[in-house]
């Protein structure tokens, strides 16, 4: 279900898109990423009320727990399959990359955060009775592109920590990769003054046509 948060004293629902066995989601932009019964779905929410499933956009995984998704690729939490790592460059064909289970010792992954630490990036698994697992995805050292929008991830498991019970989520950061924070605070001035965020109305102009459809660009002049 979407629910409109316009009035946030008077939430409504906005949508309903039948996902099967839904467990968890990540937005962005103009898609929702679904981790469900049948694995990764992918929900065009460019319009909310008129939010699709995707037909045909799906990434069989047996047991897919949460999803996090950074930039082109999504990681999603796949129980005893590991860390799923999906290309989702183009949202509406997403690809499996790879499957990662450090030779078998992530094998109950239950949930994913990913964040970065200056210029290597990080996932942070929660992976059940065998407790926190940190597992490097590009460094300097595996990934000589490194440096580019969205490398492409070369796991590798670097640190591990036994918990005292089953660990099954993790907590996530605050998100900076863009001009606003949660609250609508600016943290950017891109040299506007008087700069503050754009409404939704604004926003949806500078991505939907005025017959409320995507804007869309050629791969060829």
């Amino acid at each position: 279900m979407i629910v409109s948060l316009a009035d946030p004293l008077h939430p409504r629902l906005a949508a309903r898109v039948p996902i099967a066995g839904a467990r968890a989601s990540a937005l962005q932009f103009r898609y929702l990423f679904v981790a469900s019964a049948a694995g990764l779905e992918v929900v065009d929410v460019t319009v909310p009320e008129k939010a699709r499933l995707v037909e045909d956009a799906r990434v069989a995984l047996a047991d897919a727990r949460r999803i996090y998704v950074a930039r082109t690729y999504a990681y999603v939490a796949a129980g005893r399959e590991g860390l799923a790592v999906v290309d989702v460059e183009r949202p509406e064909h997403p690809r499996l990359a790879q499957k990662f289970t450090a030779a078998g010792r992530i094998d109950d992954a239950r949930d994913v955060v990913i964040g970065s630490t200056n210029a290597s990036l990080f996932a942070y698994v929660a992976n059940g009775r065998r407790g926190l697992a940190v597992v490097q995805l590009t460094s300097p050292d595996t990934q000589p592109r490194f440096y580019g929008f969205s490398p492409e991830p070369r796991p590798q498991l670097i640190a591990w920590r036994e918990t005292r019970s089953p660990a099954t989520a993790l907590a996530r950061g605050l998100d900076r990769d863009r001009a606003v924070d949660e609250t609508g605070g600016q943290i950017a001035v891109f040299g506007r003054v008087g700069s503050r965020p754009f409404t939704l109305e604004e926003q949806r102009r500078l991505y939907l046509d005025p017959g409320g459809k995507a804007w869309t660009v050629k791969d060829s002049p």
